[in-house]
């Protein structure tokens, strides 16, 4: 799995996955809360599958040549 999401879109996915998931001890009570690990592990891993699949990706390492090192 190539890293597919940037270091600024990664920061604000484990910010709302944090948020969304902190409706589980404050606010309302409900299973809404699960949707905020989503965005909450692929933020952590630095990768999403939609992205993968579409051929999308905000990291700006991805683009370097093969011999260069990459901060994966």
């Amino acid at each position: 799995m190539k890293r597919n999401i940037g270091n600024l879109e990664r920061g604000v996915r484990v910010v709302a996955g944090l948020g969304l998931t902190a409706l589980a001890f404050v606010g309302p009570q409900n299973l809404w809360f699960l949707l905020g690990l989503i965005p909450l592990a692929t933020g952590l891993i630095g990768w999403c599958p939609p992205y993968a699949l579409l051929g999308i990706s905000t990291n700006k390492d991805c683009g370097a040549s093969p011999g260069s090192k990459s901060a994966s």
